[in-house]
């Protein structure tokens, strides 16, 4: 699930188009799709009654503490009660699999350019491992006309409907959510924001970028030599996936390993990135995250990435160093973050770290 915005395009390794193949056709996971280091005795089943990612209610009136709470343990719930329509959500996942299931000759007509934002293409993380992931997907930002025509010349406004309606629906999500989660680091009236550096709403002064992504794991010949994605964090604020009622996603939490996200009805699950871990100054942990495949389904799920522009400079918030706390992180302008983890996976969040002014001030 990475993100993406303009700044980058320039950085990442390994330039030239990523063409996923036909997986269907694929008897076996080729050497360059294998990973054998996967180490799966390390997660947490499903059914594991101690540990369990929260499902946050949105209309508990206690929702504010629950949202930072789960932010802090966890970086990451999922929600329930948010107000989307059910069937949109079957709707678009619909017109996902209706677009992963064309021929592999047609999906490679919209192919995603090396220096383009949009479009068909092997996941954007690729890039940076030395071996492929067994996904495919879909990336658009606003209307998708451009790309969705060029795959059904003549049968493509269903789809742009449905995808420009979601889209939508999730920038008002994104709203409740940006509020809540401003809130539970103490930043609730507008004086508390315009401090923050952020417009009345919790906006960021600069403006956002929300790329909806949609990514297709398809059934594997061998699921224990392949990864859907590999372990990582978001570059984004936070992100608003729908996974569907097949599981596969798992997140990694210090002293537990990984911990599989059980589908839930209706429910978004909601990733902190590492952005927001920058802003918090670091009380809320970016979610390590990474997606498994299984050899009877094909699964589908559906990532909206709220990311600030490239021009917007991130800082831990000020409130939150009012008590005497030290910023743990540097200022640095969103773009300036992109490129740093474009060179250093993984390693950003150390790149850009003032923990060594840290001790030097707790020593003094």
């Amino acid at each position: 699930m990475g993100s993406l915005t303009e700044a980058p395009r320039t950085n990442l390794p390994n330039s030239g188009h990523l063409a996923p193949p036909d997986f269907l056709s694929l008897k076996d996971v080729p050497d360059s799709y294998s990973w054998p280091q996967i180490d799966f005795n390390s997660s947490v089943g499903l059914n594991d009654p101690l540990v369990s990612v929260p499902v946050v209610d949105l209309t508990q009136p206690n929702v504010v503490k629950l949202v930072g709470r789960a932010c802090q343990e966890w970086g990451a719930f999922q929600v329930i009660n948010h107000g989307i329509p059910m069937g949109l959500i079957k709707d678009t996942e619909s017109e996902a699999r209706r677009l992963f299931s064309l021929p592999t000759e047609q999906k490679h007509k919209a192919l995603r350019p090396p220096d383009g934002s949009t479009g068909y293409g092997l996941a954007r993380i690729t890039a940076y491992f030395d071996k492929k992931m067994w996904h495919e997907g879909f990336t658009m930002m606003g209307s998708p006309v451009e790309d969705a025509s060029k795959l059904w010349p003549e049968k493509y406004k269903s789809f742009c409907d449905v995808m420009e309606e979601y889209q939508k629906e999730m920038k008002k999500l994104t709203g409740r959510l940006r509020r809540l989660i401003l809130a539970s680091l103490g930043l609730t009236t507008e004086e508390d924001l315009m401090l923050a550096g952020l417009g009345p709403s919790g906006e960021f002064t600069e403006g956002c970028i929300t790329p909806l992504q949609l990514n297709s794991y398809p059934s594997c010949p061998n699921p224990n030599r392949a990864m859907g994605l590999a372990p990582h964090t978001d570059t984004s604020i936070f992100t608003i996936l729908y996974q569907g009622d097949i599981s596969g996603l798992q997140i990694f939490r210090d002293g537990v390993q990984w911990v599989t996200v059980p589908p839930v009805p209706g429910a978004f699950v909601v990733n902190a990135g590492d952005l927001l871990h920058i802003l918090s100054n670091g009380r809320y942990t970016a979610a390590v995250h990474r997606v498994l495949v299984n050899q009877a389904y094909s699964r589908i799920s559906i990532a909206y990435f709220y990311i600030p522009t490239p021009n917007t400079q991130i800082k831990p918030f000020s409130n939150l160093l009012e008590q005497g706390d030290f910023p743990r992180y540097r200022t640095v302008s969103c773009g300036e973050y992109i490129s740093t983890k474009a060179k250093n996976q993984g390693k950003a969040l150390s790149v850009i770290s003032n923990m060594e002014q840290i001790e030097n001030h707790e020593n003094h």
